[in-house]
C-alpha cells in the first residue's frame, strides 16, 4: 500500500518499536529518518513524542547521511545476477537477500555516521563518498 503518515506509525508501532525494545532494552537512542512526508507529518512527529523517543534533525536533500542507501547498494549487488520470473520470485529473491546482511555490516554502517555527518558539513551539503 502507498505509506502514509497512518501506515508509517502503524509500521512504527508494530516493527521498530519492539525491535528497538530487543536492540536497547531502556538503553536511550536517537531514531533517524529522511524527510519523506509520512515521517515528516505533524502526526508522526506527534507520535514520536508521545513514545519519548528522540528524532534526528534530518538535513533537506542530503541523502548521503542516510546509511540505509549503502545498504541497498549492498543488497542490488548480491541480487546482480539473480533472475526472478514474476513477482513472487522477487519477493522471495529479495527476502532470501535481506537474510544475507549481518549485523555486523548493519554495524559498520551505523558506527560510520559520524563521518557521514562531518563529510557533508565539509562538503557544505555537497555530494561525498558516501
Amino acid at each position: 500500500s502507498k505509506v502514509n503518515a497512518a501506515v508509517y506509525q502503524d509500521v512504527l508501532e508494530h516493527f521498530m518499536l519492539p525491535a528497538a525494545d530487543q536492540l536497547y532494552g531502556d538503553a536511550d537512542f536517537i531514531f533517524q529518518q529522511d524527510l519523506a512526508p509520512a515521517h515528516s507529518a505533524k502526526a508522526t512527529s506527534t507520535w514520536f513524542k508521545d513514545h519519548g523517543i528522540p528524532v534526528l534533525n534530518w538535513p533537506a536533500n542530503s541523502p548521503d547521511l542516510n546509511p540505509i542507501e549503502n545498504l541497498w547498494g549492498i543488497m542490488k549487488r548480491k541480487m546482480r545476477y539473480a533472475r526472478p520470473n514474476n513477482a513472487e520470485e522477487l519477493k522471495a529473491t529479495i527476502r532470501a537477500t535481506w537474510a544475507l546482511i549481518t549485523p555486523e555490516q548493519c554495524h559498520r554502517l551505523i558506527d560510520s555516521m559520524a563521518r557521514r555527518i562531518a563529510a557533508v558539513i565539509q562538503a557544505k551539503g555537497a555530494a561525498t563518498k558516501y
